[in-house]
Order: structure tokens, then C-alpha cells, then sequence
């Protein structure tokens, strides 16, 4: 039988990790208020050290670490987030940290763990393989494994947010998480139900790896196939025994988004807010603007968990979202091969008042009929009605749309 997690646990972890953890900021966000129809505050975690919130777990498991073991060091296994989280606590209780990483991880996230300070192995192909390599230099060496979530004294550091948000907005009435392995969200609903509750507390996965929705519908804590998702930080199909039991006890509801939503959510907090969020943690925003939070009267929080997004794949969440929202759009057309046509459909578009991005201009392709060309445009836009109006322009001038802008 599992030892239920208590608010004495998460307060004693809070006080332990005081000198570290950032008391991150709150910010109202109108934009996002009109459409949820009440208030809504944005818990700025992704400003916190290393850039997410597992420092505050990661610093309560190794500061309750008896000494020698302590001496012996700790070894962990991570893509991302926890990995530095681990490796900065290690770094400021002076304790050696070892931390596997699958040989496909992010440069800038292993450059970002080595200069915390942590000695890092580049090993197997997958998280998995990471994991498997990392538990047998835990075998071989003595360090004590820091699991990213199923472990007690990491659940109780999360806690500490939880605690935090209750401070800075009393009047809270719905708190929104992400939820991966659990460990964000168990502590914080521990924590916060243990003082207020009747606040609600909902949990947002990715649609792709919906591991406690499903292991709430079985009763008991459940794997699932993973499947890909650009929030590859929640993409956790291996539930915890502990966080089920604290989501269970504590948590009202659990919803998924997909992958267009999330991005969508990606590029609305860089414009509206001016805040770098990946997706595994804009989820929570992707949630309430697609309308699946069933929120109680009264403020609602969103814990933005994390902004760890290598720089390299930021142009191309923002195109996805961009493109989700409308924002820009793309047709490909047949026309006849005499002069003027591509003119006529510039003239067109741009009388519409959209701008051109791109345009290509093929007179070969499979299927392309002889005496005509495939022409692509790609323009920017304002919103869906306005990619619509276009289209209809083309149209009504002779355009035959091959290929049609899709939601």
C-alpha cells in the first residue's frame, strides 16, 4: 500500500531548495482571458533555473541524500529537462553527478548539462536505452539513480510550486498542469488541495501519449504505446505508481491536446505573452483555448512548465502554429502556359491584401497536362476567413486550385 504524499513533505522541500529555486512570476493575460471568459494567470516556470521546473525536485532528492551516499555520487537518465535539473543540484550540494543521454539528444541540452557540471554519457538510441545504461552504472558504481518521477522526494520538490501559486493568487479558482510522469502534478495538487480544497485542478497529456487518462479509466496505473509528439517532454508512456496515487486522490480532471494545438499555443504565448514555452509545457494554454477546461468561477492558473526548446526548431514550431491559426497559407494551381497568368494571380492575391512568401513555377510534374504549369504560392494572412476570401478570388478569376489551404 502506497504512503499517501503529505503537505509536510512538500513544505520541508520547499525550505531545502529555498537558495536555489527562482520564485518564479505571475503574469494576467488578457488575450487569453476573453476567450476563457474569466481571468487567466500564467505561471511563469519557464523562467526558472535551467529553464524548467525539475530543479525544485531535483534539488529535494539530493539534498535528502544520507552523506555517504552522498559521496558516491548520483546517476540519471534524460533527453532534457530533468538532466539539468539534476546536474545543477549536483553542482550546488557539491555531490558527483553522472547523467546518461540517448546519442540523438539536443547539442544545446548536453552543452547545458555539462555546464552544470555533470559528466555526461551519450548512450542508446532512446530514453529507454539511456535509462538501462544509467541503472547499470548504478549497479556497477554505487551512485543512487534519481528517477525524473517516480520518486517521492522529487514529487514533494515539485510541491513547492504548488505552494508558491497559492501565494502569489489567493483567489485562484482552477489550476492548470501539464502532466508527463506525474511528478509535476502530484505535488502540486498535493500541496495545494492539502490548503484549498476546493480549488480544481486539472491535468493536460499529449493526445499521443495519454498515459493517466487511460490509467484512470482502468484503475490502476497503466503503460500505453507511445506515439510521436512535438511535446516530447510529457511523452512519458511508463506511469508512476506514487503519482497515480496522488492524481488519483487529488486531481479533478485530466485532458489531452494534439499536436496542432500545442504548436498553435507555442506561437500565441511568443506573440501574446513574449514567452518562449515549449510545447510539452504550452499545452496548458492549448487546453483552455480549445475550450476543454471546465473551469470553476473565479482565476485560472496555467503552470507554463518549461521553455527548453532547442533554437533550432523554433522556426518550425512557429510555421506549424502560424499555419494552424491562418496566418499564412499555400494553393497550388494549373494555369495555361501563355503570359500573364502567374500576374493575374499575384494581382489577385495581392488585391485581396496578402502578402507573397514564396512562389514556384514548374513546367513538368506527374499528372501536369501538356500546355499548362503548376504554380505554388504561399502568402501571408490574416486569419482563416481571410485564406477563404482568397481562395474564392482565385476562383472567380479562372483559377483552378489543385491543392487547397487545410485547417
Amino acid at each position: 500500500m502506497i504512503e499517501p504524499l503529505q503537505l509536510e513533505e512538500i513544505v520541508a522541500a520547499r525550505e531545502r531548495g529555498a537558495s536555489v529555486v527562482l520564485t518564479t512570476p505571475v503574469l494576467p493575460s488578457t488575450s487569453f482571458a476573453k476567450v476563457a471568459g474569466r481571468d487567466v494567470i500564467l505561471k511563469a516556470e519557464n523562467l526558472q533555473r535551467t529553464g524548467s521546473f525539475k530543479i525544485r525536485g531535483a534539488m529535494n532528492a539530493l539534498a535528502t541524500l544520507e552523506a555517504a551516499q552522498a559521496k558516491r555520487g548520483v546517476v540519471a537518465a534524460s533527453a532534457g529537462n530533468h538532466a539539468q535539473g539534476v546536474a545543477l543540484a549536483a553542482q550546488t550540494l557539491d555531490i558527483p553527478a553522472t547523467v546518461f543521454m540517448p546519442l540523438g539528444a539536443a547539442i544545446p541540452k548536453i552543452n547545458a548539462t555539462e555546464a552544470y557540471g555533470a559528466t555526461v554519457v551519450l548512450a542508446g538510441n532512446n530514453l529507454g536505452e539511456a535509462v538501462d545504461h544509467a541503472l547499470a552504472f548504478e549497479a556497477e558504481h554505487g551512485a543512487q539513480f534519481i528517477h525524473p518521477y517516480d520518486n517521492r522526494a522529487i514529487i514533494a520538490g515539485q510541491g513547492s510550486l504548488g505552494l508558491e501559486v497559492l501565494e502569489q493568487v489567493p483567489e485562484m479558482a482552477t489550476l492548470v498542469a501539464p502532466i508527463g510522469g506525474g511528478g509535476l502534478i502530484s505535488g502540486v495538487a498535493t500541496a495545494v488541495k492539502a490548503l484549498r480544497p476546493d480549488i480544481t485542478i486539472v491535468g493536460v497529456q499529449s493526445e499521443a501519449v495519454p498515459t493517466y487518462v487511460e490509467s484512470r479509466r482502468l484503475g490502476k496505473p497503466t503503460a500505453v504505446e507511445p506515439k510521436p509528439t512535438v511535446a516530447d517532454g510529457i511523452a512519458c508512456h511508463l506511469p508512476s505508481a506514487l503519482a497515480f496515487d496522488c492524481i488519483e486522490r487529488w486531481v479533478d480532471d485530466i485532458i489531452t491536446v494534439d499536436d496542432v494545438a500545442a504548436t498553435k499555443a507555442v506561437t500565441l504565448l511568443l506573440e501574446r505573452a513574449k514567452y518562449l514555452v515549449e510545447p510539452s509545457g504550452a499545452v496548458v494554454v492549448a487546453a483552455l483555448l480549445d475550450g476543454k477546461v471546465r473551469t470553476a468561477d473565479g482565476p485560472v492558473v496555467l503552470i507554463l512548465s518549461g521553455g527548453n526548446i532547442d533554437l533550432l526548431l523554433v522556426d518550425q514550431l512557429v510555421r506549424h502554429g502560424q499555419e494552424a491559426r491562418g496566418r499564412f497559407a499555400s494553393v497550388t494551381s494549373w494555369v495555361p502556359d501563355t503570359p500573364g497568368q502567374l500576374a493575374r494571380m499575384l494581382d489577385t492575391i495581392g488585391a485581396a491584401g496578402a502578402n507573397i512568401l514564396s512562389v514556384e513555377h514548374h513546367r513538368e510534374g506527374s499528372g501536369l497536362p501538356l500546355g499548362m504549369v503548376q504554380i505554388q504560392l504561399t502568402f501571408a494572412t490574416r486569419s482563416w476567413t481571410h485564406v477563404d476570401e482568397i481562395v474564392d478570388a482565385l476562383e472567380s478569376v479562372g483559377v483552378t486550385i489543385k491543392v487547397r489551404p487545410t485547417r
